[in-house]
């Protein structure tokens, strides 16, 4: 196998740099799932009892359902408060506090 087929060598150091598969540092292995494709604990229009457990940078609180993140709007730390989902995304959720 010639360098160009293996990948470059750096002349100072002798060290050589393979092609591909090295992400920076972190290595796939096959079989392992990103979060974003597990199926997620709540879905839109849902209708969830929760605690607020903290605030985000934007001032909206932070719940949780399984470990899955909920921002809900207008809710304070330390809420429990019934919440309509109004948002899903891959990593998040986003609900509103029902009156």
């Amino acid at each position: 196998m010639s360098e160009e087929e293996f990948g470059e060598q750096n002349e100072s150091t002798g060290e050589s740099r393979g092609m591909g598969g090295d992400r920076g540092g972190r290595e796939r292995r096959p079989g392992m799932k990103p979060n974003y494709f597990l199926p997620k604990p709540v879905k839109v229009g849902d209708e969830l009892d929760l605690t607020i457990e903290a605030t985000a940078s934007k001032g909206d609180g932070i719940a949780k359902k399984d470990g899955y993140v909920i921002f809900v709007k207008n809710a304070k730390q330390g809420d429990s408060v019934k919440v309509k989902i109004t948002e899903v995304r891959a990593r998040y959720s986003v609900g509103e506090v029902m009156q």
